[in-house]
């Protein structure tokens, strides 16, 4: 199944079918998750309208989590079958993930300010958020730091790897350790603790971050296979 999406060719022509849908998708979604989320959905009880934070801060933070832990997948694909799709694909996840890592530390500053009355704390999940926004530009650092992209693409991929051991604490830092960070409220073995009120909102805010990030993703993985193709030699013939 790998060889099968990790064909160059097939890979831009499913990409470039698919990314009109996304977009669609995308936009529909963001504009129902914050009307939703900002006309319709209740404030909170204690936290008023600043919980409407929440539709934000927690699709951006899964994100991060979640396109990592794609990055270090890629770094594994690169690193076992050295193809350069996988490398491709690493890098164009890198700067995004970056991204909405940033957005989690400075939303949830925004939040936690009248939530906490501060803006940062060496809380375990914080922490262990700005670690893993450090490895995202660790990896673009080093990824980018050799004069030849295929250089860079090993020692990306191994560090890739290495930061994948900081999911697990930033996944499980709330049930580990007592952090000022509510425990999950939706993944839970108790079900979700949400009201629905404020679940589709989120849910729909979740759809729109999930989408946007594959459009972005799948559009720098094309404009990279471009350029790739772009500075391939021509033939002596003339022709590329």
């Amino acid at each position: 199944m790998f060889d099968f999406f990790a064909n160059p060719t097939r890979f831009q022509r499913i990409a470039s079918a698919i990314l009109p849908l996304l977009k669609l998708v995308t936009v529909i979604s963001f504009a129902c998750g914050l009307y939703w989320g900002l006309v319709t959905s209740p404030a909170d009880y204690q936290q008023g309208d600043t919980v409407r934070i929440m539709y934000i801060h927690v699709p951006v933070a899964w994100l991060a989590s979640s396109s990592y832990f794609i990055l270090a997948l890629c770094g594994l694909f690169y690193l076992v079958w050295r193809h350069p799709l996988a490398d491709i694909g690493a890098r164009a996840v890198a700067p995004v993930g970056a991204l909405f890592a940033a957005l989690t530390l400075i939303t949830g500053a925004l939040w936690g300010k009248p939530t906490w009355g501060t803006y940062w704390v060496w809380d375990a999940r914080l922490t262990s958020m700005l670690v893993l926004f450090f490895f995202f530009v660790a990896y673009m650092a080093l990824a980018g730091g050799f004069e030849t992209r295929a250089r860079g693409a090993k020692p990306a991929a191994i560090l890739a790897l290495v930061g994948a051991v900081n999911l697990p604490i930033v996944k499980f830092s709330v049930d580990w350790w007592n952090t000022l960070h509510q425990p999950a409220s939706i993944l839970r073995s108790g079900g979700v603790s949400i009201d629905a009120s404020m679940l589709w909102p989120l849910m729909a805010m979740f759809i729109a971050f999930q989408c946007f990030f594959i459009v972005i993703v799948l559009m720098r993985m094309l404009r990279f296979l471009a350029e790739m193709r772009a500075m391939r030699p021509s033939s002596p013939s003339g022709r590329a």
